[in-house]
C-alpha cells in the first residue's frame, strides 16, 4: 500500500467523518504534491540509506506518530479536537512546492503559504471547529518550523512560550522526520 493510500485510511479511522471529509474536499483542490521530495535539492531530510523521503512519506510518519500519542493533549480519535490536529499534520507542507505546486525548488515561506490558505477559507473551517480549535489548528501550521518559521513578527525573539502546545508538537514532530527518527508500521 502506498503512502497516500495509508494517509486517507488514517484520517478516515482517527477524524469525524465531517472532517474527514473536508480534509479529502481540500485535498482535491490542492496541487499534488504528495510523490515530491521533501527537500528539493537533496540536501535535507536524508533517510539513513541517503534517500529523501516523498511528501507523502513524510506526512504519514508525521499522523501515524500523531495518532499513537494524541491522547497526551487528552485528544480522543473521531473527535473535532482530533480533526484539528490531524488537519494541521495533514497540511502543513501543502505549499512546500508553492501555491500551485510548480516550483522546481521548496518555497521557504510554505509555513505562511499554507496557514493563510487555511485562514483565507476560515469560515468553511468554523462550520466544523470551534474559533479557538481553528486558531490552533492555523497556529501550528504556521509555526511548524520553529524558530525558522517566515511569519515570526519581525524583531521578536521566537519562544515556543508564546504559542499552544500542539504548535511544538507539529514542530517536534516535523523535526524528527527530517532526522529520520520517526518509525511507522511502513517498515523497509
Amino acid at each position: 500500500m502506498e503512502y497516500k493510500e495509508r494517509i486517507i485510511e488514517l484520517l478516515q479511522s482517527k477524524m469525524t467523518e465531517r472532517g474527514f471529509k473536508l480534509w479529502k474536499g481540500i485535498d482535491s483542490m490542492l496541487p499534488d504534491t504528495w510523490s515530491k521530495p521533501t527537500s528539493s535539492t537533496g540536501k535535507y531530510h536524508k533517510k539513513m540509506n541517503g534517500e529523501v523521503p516523498n511528501q507523502d512519506e513524510h506526512v504519514y510518519q508525521l499522523l501515524y506518530c500523531t495518532s499513537k500519542i494524541m491522547r497526551l493533549f487528552g485528544i480522543e480519535n473521531k473527535t473535532t479536537d482530533a480533526d484539528k490536529l490531524l488537519m494541521a499534520i495533514a497540511l502543513h507542507d501543502t505549499m512546500k512546492y508553492g501555491q500551485f505546486g510548480t516550483r522546481k525548488h521548496s518555497d521557504k515561506m510554505h509555513d505562511k503559504l499554507g496557514a493563510d490558505m487555511v485562514s483565507a477559507n476560515r469560515s468553511t473551517f468554523l462550520e466544523l471547529l470551534t474559533e479557538e480549535q481553528f486558531q490552533t489548528m492555523e497556529e501550528a501550521m504556521r509555526f511548524h518550523s520553529g524558530r525558522w518559521s517566515t511569519d515570526i513578527p519581525n524583531g521578536k525573539p521566537f519562544s515556543f512560550k508564546d504559542y499552544n502546545p500542539e504548535t511544538l508538537f507539529v514542530h517536534i514532530l516535523d523535526m524528527m522526520s527530517t532526522a529520520d527518527l520517526i518509525q511507522t508500521d511502513m517498515r523497509e
